[in-house]
């Protein structure tokens, strides 16, 4: 299944001729498709390795290599550890990566045991990022990525997504009142403060659980610099009961959280109009992180 226009299709074959190219050990090894999202495909490689293959060009593979080595000491939750650095080949266009396998299960219903002490623990891992030192990173280049930055320069592409999803979804969702609070999001004063190191993608899907708590946060291929409103933004991915452990685990201020509410609103909508009918699961997510904004009562 391809989801981009210029995605090149991935399978087995594939992976097993980069790796009988380039990591020749490796290439015996068994192998599996063990899913994939909306910007990678996974494989995983006997039972300590992983094999990401991006779906397009990106650069997610020079800069995890380089940066989280450096932020993985740092932090109290596992992250992937890169091993190899694949490179572009006649088969295959991409930078790919070999990382070490993590075990665990995606975030979800019957896997988390307190949703409240899950909310904390996110909260935890977040300000444990967010206060690492930048170590001479900066915003720019593969680091700087439009959600650490305003709102302001995205009103265009997001309030075509809304447009989009109208015509999609009709009214299903409430629109009217997703799009007023996009808006009213846009009259707030810039973001201020110094940058941090940002995630980009805390959803449930890259939180791993063991033994019903998080355990390890994957896929920092979002990884960048810049303000950190953006980075709440999953929040609403989550159960009330989590999503009001976070917010109060980390103080944040109305206005911080009316800027992560329209960074969800602006991905979510994107994601549903993108993916409408070419990833049906994605949907899903993006359909509900709409409705539980809709409904969200944790708010301040």
């Amino acid at each position: 299944m391809t989801l981009h226009e210029g995605e090149i299709a991935v399978d087995v074959g594939l992976v097993r001729g980069l790796l009988e190219e380039q990591c020749p050990g490796w290439a015996g090894m068994e192998l599996a498709r063990v899913g994939g999202g909306s910007d990678n495909s996974m494989f995983r490689l006997g039972d300590e390795l992983l094999v990401r293959v991006p779906r397009t060009a990106a650069h997610s593979v020079r800069k995890e290599h380089m940066w989280l080595p450096r932020l993985a000491p740092k932090l109290s939750w596992p992250v992937p550890e890169p091993v190899y650095a694949g490179t572009p080949t006649g088969a295959f266009p991409f930078p790919w990566s070999v990382s070490r396998w993590i075990d665990g299960e995606e975030a979800g219903a019957g896997r988390v045991a307190d949703w409240s002490l899950f909310g904390a623990e996110l909260a935890s891992f977040v300000t444990e990022l967010h206060g690492i030192d930048l170590m001479g990173a900066r915003r720019a280049d593969e680091l700087e990525w439009y959600r650490g930055g305003s709102l302001v320069p995205c009103d265009g592409w997001v309030t075509e997504a809304l447009d989009g999803c109208r015509a999609l979804a009709g009214d299903a969702l409430d629109l009217d009142a997703l799009e007023r609070m996009w808006r009213d999001a846009l009259t707030l004063p810039e973001p201020s403060g110094p940058h941090v190191w940002l995630h980009g993608d805390l959803k449930p899907t890259n939180l791993l659980v063991r033994d019903g708590r998080l355990h390890a946060v994957i896929d920092f291929g979002a990884l960048s610099v810049g303000h950190p409103d953006a980075e709440h933004a999953p929040a609403w991915d989550l159960p009330p009961a989590a999503r009001a452990a976070y917010w109060n685990a980390l103080s944040l201020s109305p206005t911080t959280w009316t800027r992560a509410r329209a960074w969800a609103i602006a991905v979510g909508a994107a994601g549903l109009s993108y993916y409408w009918t070419t990833f049906p699961a994605f949907v899903a997510e993006c359909r509900a992180r709409l409705e539980a904004i809709l409904t969200d009562t944790t708010t301040p």
